[in-house]
Order: structure tokens, then C-alpha cells, then sequence
């Protein structure tokens, strides 16, 4: 049931409008880089679980093992004999991923808690590899222990942040599951777009809206429900993201629920959201990264091998573009604010080997661009030497 797209990317944010406007991120299919890119809090599949049951939204039953005991011991509480294990692990294509030690599949279904305990010792502690964490994997700490579902129908439910619609827009289609990205690129009149009135909220009327494009009438007091506890939860939690894909119908007993859910939250709110930051799992991110953050760098790692310091995220992303244009691929994404010292400087210089350095500034960061320059001569002495190109804008 869970979605192939990665955990840190949602579907929401790699599809493009018809206008030609892409939302948020690249999609999978084009030429970045494969590394993730964490900018704000993206938390684990039981975390979105946990949210959506304590906000009434229905999910299936569910706990997180931590060890094999706790995995044969919460099996045997389901009562069931459809029982789904599934890694949690911040990245996509869990179940066709593979772990370093040879087990397949980070998403697996048994049908008895001694199998689920044997299956989770074996992902625990354990890397598992799929096409969105590259070569080295994502460590498992935890396993979600869950009963399985027969979806008869499955939906594509997300409320999202952006700012092409100047607020919060409600993506929805009649065609959720593991292969909603293909019907973005090769249907896209089957996903519906809503916009969010942020201070009018979400109407009765723009539900109704949403539920007939997909096709939920049938069902519409269960779907509208949803919709509005989606919402509260949206802006309760200071949310830039909620994906629900599937939002399905069991089979077995006609009762909807959120298969798989995606949530990311604004870094902004986090001294609101404090009990939810403290979710955090820093062995999913990029170990650079979180180092960079206690100095307050804009630092993003990626796989190529030229590094970037510039002053500011706009002329950033546009060195990136220059290098890539010329056929270059960055090492990583890094606005230094007009702060740098050698200190700061020598956090973002642990890319293995990037042979080349680009510090660009405009003009007006002149002074700020000379002790940047300072620090990254310095960090370069003590590490390994690197070729320096200083880009100024208007220079004389």
C-alpha cells in the first residue's frame, strides 16, 4: 500500500499544473541528484498514523517495534493473520528496496507473529536501500507492525502548501495507489486542484467540488468528513503537507481508511510544535546538514563534486543552474548569509572530494564575499587543496 514516491518528496510537490507552474520539488523521473533534500520536518509512517487516528481520521490498527519482541508482540495483539511489516525508513520504495544484508523488501506481509519477529530482527540496525537513498541506504531503527487492508478502491487525498495558488490547495484523484506519479505525468486531467480561501478556510461547497471529481458521492459524508478533520489537522500542526495515497475502501467491510499518509511540517513553527519536533530522526537526514544547521546555514548536500558558498538562496540556485548549464553537477546548495567564518565554513568542506570551490557574491555583499573567501582559503589549508574560482558581480 505504500506509496513509491520518497517519504521526504510527495506526489503533491512533483507534479506540474497545466499552466506549466511545477509546485515545489523535481520529480523522480528528471536529472537531479538522488540524494534527499531535507528543509523541513518530515517524520516517520506511524507519526502520520498517530496524527491522523488522534485527529478521528480512521487508519488501520498499528504500534512500532523497536526489537524482535515487541514485533511478535504486537502481531499477536492484531488478532489477525494479515499482518504488514513496513521499514520505517524516511524514503520511497520500501517494498521493492533491499537490505544490505540480503533481505528483500522493506515492506512485507506475514500471516503469524513468529515470522513478523523473525522478519523484524532481520531489518533492524540493518541499511535498506531503495532508489531514492542511493548506495548507502537508510538505516531501520523501528518497524511498523499493522493489519492489512483489501483496498477495493483507492483515492489520492492531499492538502499542501504553495504558493502558486497563494495559499493551501487541495490535490485529489480518483486514481491513488503506488502509481499516482505515472497518472500525474500521463493523465494529469485526472487530478483535481482546489484552492484554499487561508482566511475564508475550506467551504461545504468546495468539498462537494473535490468529492464529485473523484468520485466519491457514494460515500460523500464519510469523504467530507475526512476532508475537514484533514484540514484542521493541516492548520493545527502548522503542516505544509498532508498526503493520504491511498485514502481507500476495505473490501471487506466497506469502511474507508489512510493507507499511507506523508506529512511535512513548517521548521518555522517549531517553538509551538515542540512535542512534535522532538519526533525528529536525525538518522534519516544527511549528517552535513545537521551541522550546518548550528550555525545557521542554508545547507543542502547533494552527489556532485563542485562545492558552492554564496550569498543568498537567489543567486544559489542560479550558480547551480550556471553549473549545471555548463555541465557541472554541484556538490551541494549553501547561502551563507553574508556570515561565513573559517569555523562555519570547515562544517560544509566534509564532501569527500569536491576538486573544485565556487564562492559567488553580488557586489553589495563585497565585504561579507572577502571574509568568506578568508574562511574558505583557511578551511582549504587544513583539508585538502582545493581550486578556488571567486565569482563577483560588478567587481572592479
Amino acid at each position: 500500500m505504500a506509496t513509491l514516491l520518497p517519504r521526504s518528496f510527495s506526489l503533491a510537490e512533483t507534479i506540474f499544473l497545466k499552466n506549466g507552474t511545477k509546485l515545489l520539488a523535481a520529480s523522480a523521473s528528471n536529472n537531479l541528484p538522488t540524494k534527499q533534500q531535507v528543509r523541513h520536518l518530515n517524520v516517520h509512517e506511524y507519526v502520520s498514523y498517530t496524527l491522523l487516528r488522534d485527529h478521528g481520521i480512521p487508519v488501520p490498527k498499528f504500534n512500532v517495534a523497536r526489537t524482535q519482541d515487541e514485533a511478535v508482540k504486537f502481531a499477536k495483539e492484531l488478532n489477525t493473520k494479515d499482518i504488514v511489516l513496513k521499514a520505517q525508513v524516511l524514503a520511497g520504495g520500501r517494498g521493492k528496496g533491499a537490505f544490505k544484508n540480503g533481505l528483500k523488501g522493506g515492506v512485507r506481509m506475514v500471516d503469524n507473529p513468529e515470522v513478523a519477529g523473525d522478519l523484524v530482527g532481520k531489518m533492524l540496525k540493518q541499511y535498506l536501500v531503495t532508489k531514492q537513498t542511493g548506495a548507502a541506504g537508510r538505516i531501520c531503527n523501528m518497524v511498523m507492525v499493522t493489519e492489512r487492508k483489501f483496498p477495493r478502491r483507492e483515492y489520492y487525498v492531499a492538502i499542501m502548501m504553495e504558493r502558486s495558488f497563494n495559499g493551501p490547495v487541495i490535490i485529489a484523484s480518483s486514481q491513488g495507489g503506488v502509481n499516482i506519479e505515472d497518472v500525474a505525468a500521463e493523465n494529469p486531467d485526472a487530478i483535481t486542484y482546489e484552492p484554499i480561501d487561508i482566511v475564508t478556510g475550506i467551504t461545504d461547497e468546495q468539498i462537494a467540488r473535490v468529492i464529485e471529481k473523484i468520485g466519491l458521492q457514494e460515500h460523500a459524508s464519510e469523504a467530507t468528513d475526512m476532508i475537514k478533520k484533514m484540514y484542521d489537522l493541516f492548520l493545527k500542526k502548522d503542516a505544509l503537507l498532508i498526503e493520504i495515497n491511498p485514502y481507500a475502501e476495505d473490501a471487506l467491510t466497506g469502511q474507508f481508511f489512510c493507507l499511507d499518509a506523508k506529512f511535512r511540517f513548517d521548521d518555522n513553527a517549531q517553538f509551538r510544535q515542540k512535542e512534535l519536533f522532538q519526533l525528529r530522526d536525525t538518522t534519516q537526514e544527511d549528517a552535513k546538514e545537521i551541522e550546518a544547521a548550528k550555525f545557521d546555514l542554508n545547507y543542502i548536500a547533494l552527489d556532485g563534486n563542485i562545492g558552492c558558498m554564496v550569498n543568498g538562496a537567489g543567486l544559489a540556485m542560479a550558480t547551480m543552474d550556471i553549473i549545471k548549464l555548463y555541465g557541472g553537477d554541484p556538490a551541494n546548495f549553501l547561502d551563507v548569509g553574508g556570515g561565513a567564518t573559517a569555523q562555519a565554513v570547515a562544517v560544509t568542506d566534509t564532501t569527500p572530494t569536491p576538486p573544485i570551490y565556487v564562492l559567488h557574491s553580488q557586489y553589495d555583499t563585497v565585504r561579507n564575499s572577502y571574509h568568506e573567501s578568508r574562511a574558505l582559503i583557511s578551511t582549504c589549508t587544513i583539508s585538502i587543496q582545493k581550486r578556488i574560482l571567486d565569482l563577483f558581480d560588478d567587481m572592479k
